[in-house]
């Protein structure tokens, strides 16, 4: 692995800067965030000209083809200016299509998600919110040639603007992957009240849904297999986001401790302000090297991406929200305000704790695998004996 991005990856970065300090303005994020989607129909087509939409989805559906380590460079630039809007959510549903769709329903939908046409969303939470595939309850049952939905999703992103919603559902012992329409008979949508006001939540409701089998997503048999997969990009694309994040409030703390003057001399000369500091980077830059090794390990198909990604949104998320806690902590009563932009980053870096499982999840998930890795091994071992 190259510790360093390639230049072709630091003119991404800085391409993606520059667009998203001149269009996502922070101010203009305030303004979306009071919104009821926190949609704005002409940043999503400003970034979907960029090509940011069909960013991984291969060149064969109009998208650019590129890696996961250049997913996470533009997913920094997002997070360090806390762009609203439907993109991870998006990304995390055509990462599914892409591995859970036919060619023609590939065709079908990562096209228009590649041209910015078509926005889309995962409804995965129920009442437990747990992250756990096996943990699905919501059943669809098969009726005639069709599937029926009844039942409820929990905090599911963007549902009020997504115009697909793949409902993840149980069918018998194995789970089934149904695309559902906007608009289609018996679903509702409800808002649900978030800390995060730049990426809204919803209550999805279906009352007897109709969705052809000929229409659900195959996955070739292994629906559990290709949803965890999904679940990975998002969460890789999540945690190089709360590094962009965590970037932004570093930055802007120890500007104010450079500035701000107490005792005749800036706040930034005391030893105690620096140890904040100090810690706040520490927490960023290694939060950094989580989240893109294990972008790299995703997209080079490591023996440990699983581990990988799962030690990123350990880290990350503990990291994100004591950055926010030292950066409004050496901000003092300004820190607090609302008139202070901090508090958009704090919200969001608590929103994004819990977001693709928190760190508790995750280190249990890092438990299992390390368990499952090292049962196995001792099973080759064994069969070889014999």
């Amino acid at each position: 692995m190259d510790f360093d991005l390639s230049k072709p990856q630091k003119l991404l970065k800085d391409s993606a800067r520059d667009f998203l300090t001149r269009e996502c303005k922070l101010d203009r994020v305030r303004e979306l965030m009071e919104t009821d989607t926190a949609h704005d129909d002409k940043l999503w087509q400003s970034i979907a000209d960029q090509g940011w939409t069909g960013l991984v989805v291969s060149e064969e559906h109009g998208g650019l083809g590129l890696g996961l380590v250049e997913l996470a460079v533009i997913a920094e630039e997002m997070g360090r200016a806390c762009l609203p809007g439907a993109f991870l959510s998006t990304l995390t549903a055509a990462a599914l299509v892409e591995r859970a769709g036919s060619a023609e329903q590939r065709a079908k939908y990562l096209e228009p998600i590649a041209a910015g046409e078509l926005k889309a969303t995962v409804a995965f939470l129920e009442e437990g919110a747990s992250w756990e595939v096996d943990e699905i309850k919501l059943k669809a049952t098969r009726e005639g040639g069709n599937f029926q939905l009844s039942g409820r999703k929990l905090f599911v992103p963007d549902a009020a603007i997504a115009d697909l919603l793949i409902c993840v559902a149980r069918d018998g012992d194995d789970l089934a992957l149904l695309p559902v329409q906007r608009g289609a008979d018996g679903l509702s949508v409800k808002a649900t009240p978030s800390m995060d006001g730049t990426r809204k939540l919803y209550e999805v409701a279906f009352e007897g849904v109709t969705v052809a089998e000929a229409d659900v997503f195959g996955a070739d048999g292994d629906a559990s297999g290709v949803l965890r997969g999904a679940l990975e990009v998002g969460c890789v694309a999540l945690c190089a986001e709360m590094v962009g994040g965590m970037q932004w409030v570093l930055d802007t703390t120890v500007e104010y401790a450079k500035t701000r003057q107490q005792f005749g001399r800036a706040i930034g000369s005391f030893q105690a302000v620096q140890h904040q500091c100090a810690d706040m980077l520490v927490w960023t830059e290694s939060s950094r090297s989580a989240a893109y090794y294990a972008a790299w390990a995703l997209d080079s198909g490591a023996a440990d991406a699983g581990t990988a990604v799962s030690v990123a949104k350990v880290y990350a998320s503990d990291a994100c929200r004591e950055v926010g806690n030292r950066g409004v902590q050496v901000q003092g009563g300004m820190g607090f305000t609302w008139e202070n932009d901090t508090h958009l980053f704090y919200r969001r870096a608590k929103a994004s704790e819990i977001a693709f499982g928190d760190a508790t999840y995750h280190r249990e998930r890092i438990a299992r695998l390390v368990i499952d890795h090292k049962l196995a091994k001792l099973s080759t071992r064994e069969a070889v004996n014999v």
